[in-house]
């Protein structure tokens, strides 16, 4: 042993500074600062697939707006060239306005399902 010790002399200043390299630094950083993190690229890929299909089905609920405008719309204008049928077009209008705003419903339920479900 006392042999090694002449070949290859180490003071106690080298061996702790080497000690220190291979040890981690005791909170050296701030604790706000985070490290470069990445993630699997599938996952990535599932994600932005399902926000893309809720906003496709989304678009349902447009042409829900549009419908339900279109119904009534109809309904004014059929009202003014014959008022005497009124209660008959307004029964026809409210069954148009309930089956428009049911599929703007469903579209919207299924993005919901989209992206809470999946």
């Amino acid at each position: 042993m006392a042999y090694c010790n002449k070949l290859v002399p180490i003071t106690n200043m080298a061996l702790r500074s080497a000690v220190r390299s291979f040890m981690p630094a005791a909170s050296t950083t701030s604790p706000l600062t985070r490290g470069f993190q990445t993630s699997v690229a599938q996952k990535d890929i599932d994600s932005a697939a399902r926000f893309i299909g809720a906003g496709a089905a989304t678009v349902g609920a447009a042409g829900s707006g549009a419908g339900i405008g279109t119904v009534f719309g109809s309904f004014i204008i059929g009202y003014a060239r014959n008022p005497s049928l009124k209660q008959q077009m307004f029964s026809f209008t409210i069954l148009g306005f309930a089956l428009s705003e049911a599929m703007g419903l469903f579209c919207l339920m299924i993005a919901f399902l989209i992206l809470f479900a999946l």
